[in-house]
């Protein structure tokens, strides 16, 4: 097993990272095998199922689990990626630690990917999961939605848009690292410009692929813009390290202004996704076990 300080391995998280002229194709084939590499120990350990369930036309899930997971509750998990790129494959490792940490399932989704699929279709297919697991017979007090990354994103704009379409909402949400605004106009993203995973010319990319033109202030894309009254409660990870340290503290503090009841946890010199590496760094496994944590006195357990 690679155990690396947090300097060591923000280098070859670095090193790993798509450059802006690659290929697409190659692009995301590299981040899936990077990412997969740095997960296989706990994956290959085999202490886990892994089973695929069709949402609807072209949108899957996969439920993991491990043994001491308790099958009445789910984490609805959305993977990161940059909208881009990612899968449940080359996040399985954060899924069985996830379950595990939080004695719960954990139903993961394979949204859309853009540029094919642009907004607002992830926010689309969020929806779709979160009524799957309604009909499968979980109540929405038994679901906490977890996301890192654009993952985190698609969490929060997806509570949004269930709350206009009046849905009842599942008590809380855990956002790793969540993408809160599109414009990237926070000053960490040039105050943290040599600190982190990913750069602010990755994250601009993003923006273009993602958005198609798309106005960046639209809520459902930037949530940090849209009405934050009666959201459930909010569990929120972010590093000191990472671009989107001050875009996540404007979300924060206007949810707070709002009324939501959020809870953030700042980890002192972490970078964009720490969690993913939690082979290779213990503040990963930390911060997973204190979000499983979370998710167990959310639901009383």
């Amino acid at each position: 097993m690679i155990r690396e300080s947090p300097e060591e391995l923000l280098s070859i998280i670095r090193s790993h990272a798509p450059g802006p002229d690659k290929p697409l194709v190659a692009a995301r084939k590299e981040y899936s095998e990077f990412y997969r590499e740095m997960q296989d120990e706990i994956v290959s350990e085999g202490a886990h199922t892994v089973e695929q369930a069709a949402i609807r036309d072209n949108l899957s899930g996969y439920w993991i689990s491990v043994p001491e997971a308790e099958p009445d509750y789910a984490i609805l998990f959305f993977h990161a990626g940059m909208f881009t790129m990612g899968s449940t494959a080359d996040h399985l490792g954060l899924c069985i630690r996830l379950s595990r940490a939080a004695r719960a399932r954990v139903f993961s989704v394979d949204y859309r990917l853009a540029p094919e699929h642009s907004f607002p279709a992830p926010v689309e297919d969020a929806v779709a999961a979160y009524r799957f697991l309604l009909a499968k017979g979980y109540p929405p007090h038994r679901i906490v939605p977890l996301g890192i990354s654009a993952g985190g994103n698609i969490v929060l704009v997806s509570l949004l848009s269930m709350r206009e379409r009046g849905y009842t909402l599942p008590p809380a949400a855990v956002c790793m690292s969540p993408i809160t605004d599109m414009q990237f106009a926070g000053e960490s993203v040039t105050k943290n410009g040599q600190r982190d995973a990913i750069t602010a010319d990755r994250l601009h990319a993003i923006r273009t692929a993602y958005l198609s033109g798309r106005n960046a202030s639209d809520a459902l894309a930037s949530p940090v813009r849209g009405a934050l009254k009666n959201l459930p409660r909010l569990y929120i990870q972010v590093g000191t390290y990472e671009l989107l340290l001050s875009d996540i503290g404007t979300f924060v503090e206007k949810a707070r202004w709002a009324g939501a009841p959020v809870q953030v946890e700042i980890w002192e010199g972490m970078y964009h996704c720490w969690q993913v590496f939690a082979g290779q760094l213990p503040e990963g496994q930390e911060a997973i076990d204190h979000a499983g944590l979370f998710i167990r006195g959310i639901q009383g357990r």
